[in-house]
């Protein structure tokens, strides 16, 4: 009988799985905690998910922050009790060989966007795993994307919101819409009764 408790014993203190986790499963639950302190404006647990050198790209074209810069930027949202709220519909994940890096990209259901996109690079940092870069978008259908370009063009073309002065993009100068789209249709003025 010895032999059997001294079998059992050695079993019971032997590690049932010692393979790695799954890295995708990992980084699946990174994103989605991330995106869930937003919702919940957890502003520590959220800017937590980032890397001390973490950049972050919103949807204009001014908006591209440090980590820091961001979050002074999201703080009176983190204040009021509720940040923003995205959920990923679908999410696919890459892994660099040495699996220290990943990239993705996800679809979005967003309640002020509609439907966007993020993607964006994560590393593993003493085992853990932190957004280095994310990168916010709306998807614009081929079809209307002519007529989003010459509302940009002109918009741009009046002054407004141009990118920040660390940027090299430039506002394009007004253009004449190609013969493949038609004209956009000014709006006559209301008349007063």
């Amino acid at each position: 009988m010895p032999t059997v408790s001294l079998l059992l014993f050695v079993l019971a203190s032997t590690p049932a799985n010692t393979a790695p986790a799954d890295p995708k499963a990992a980084i699946t639950a990174v994103l989605d905690d991330w995106h869930q302190a937003a919702a919940a404006a957890d502003e520590a647990r959220y800017f937590g998910h980032f890397t001390d050198d973490a950049v972050y790209l919103g949807t204009d074209a001014t908006e591209r922050w440090t980590r820091d810069e961001f979050r002074a930027w999201a703080k009176p949202y983190f204040s009021k009790g509720k940040a923003w709220s995205f959920k990923a519909t679908s999410r696919h994940i890459f892994l660099s060989k040495d699996g220290a890096v990943a990239w993705f990209d996800e679809a979005l259901d967003t309640p002020n966007l509609g439907p966007s996109r993020g993607s964006g690079v994560l590393v593993k940092d003493a085992g853990t795993w932190k957004i280095a870069q994310y990168n916010l978008s709306i998807p614009i259908p081929n079809d209307v994307l002519p007529e989003v370009k010459r509302r940009i063009e002109r918009h741009l073309a009046r002054g407004q919101k141009t990118p920040g002065k660390s940027s090299t993009w430039k506002a394009p100068p007004a253009k004449v819409p190609s013969p493949q789209t038609p004209p956009i249709k000014e709006r006559a003025p209301a008349q007063a009764n």
